[in-house]
């Protein structure tokens, strides 16, 4: 119960980042809309068992780090700020960019098996997912926290990527789901910008 809201906290961050488009949610959104809703939930379970290695790689690293070396803490913490911060100028630009989110041209109809392969190519090949992990950890792990709350991290956001991710899929099959978040994209990616920079402030400033 103590670290509850460190959870939350990182729960929310995870949760937040999948309204951003990078290299994971574009692919979802593509193959959804210009080859098919299964291609798409294929793709989207590949990009989940990508994030669920990437979450326990660094819940393992980062438990073991903190437990040798509590000053180490700190540093993990500067950079998770930091990176936090570089996702909230990232979501304030996208904010008011005009550019579309993704264009599905030259996507083309494979096997589900070969979807998903390429779903969890996409996220572990994704050099911005270490600080991903990084950043959401920093929030979720304090330096008293049990090694049982970073397990708690990984099975809440391996959930919430599939749930996510899988959403995508289904959504972006439809033409009307398309066209209201393309009309309302630039305020998300506004309220983005928002509490990443909140959420990077408050990595920067804790002290546990």
């Amino acid at each position: 119960m103590e670290h509850l809201p460190e959870i939350g906290l990182a729960f929310g961050a995870f949760a937040l980042g999948m309204f951003s488009p990078g290299p994971n949610i574009l692919s979802v959104v593509g193959t959804s809309m210009a080859v098919s809703r299964k291609a798409g939930i294929a793709l989207a379970l590949g990009i989940s068992a990508g994030s669920f290695l990437w979450a326990s790689m660094t819940a393992v690293g980062l438990t073991a780090l903190i437990a040798a070396y509590a000053s180490v803490l700190t540093a993990i913490k500067i950079v998770g700020g930091v990176y936090l911060l570089w996702l909230a100028f990232k979501a304030f630009h996208s904010a008011a960019s005009t550019k579309p989110i993704v264009d599905p041209a030259g996507l083309e109809a494979r096997s589900l098996h070969t979807y998903f392969l390429r779903g969890l190519t996409v996220q572990l090949t994704n050099p911005k997912a270490a600080l991903t992990w990084i950043a959401i950890m920093s929030l979720g792990l304090a330096h008293s926290a049990p090694s049982t709350t970073a397990l708690v991290i990984v099975v809440g956001t391996t959930i919430l990527s599939v749930g996510g991710h899988t959403a995508y899929a289904v959504a972006f099959s439809t033409k009307r789901v398309v066209t209201a978040y393309v009309r309302a994209r630039r305020w998300i990616d506004a309220g983005l910008g928002v509490f990443f920079t909140f959420a990077g402030i408050k990595l920067l400033t804790s002290r546990a």
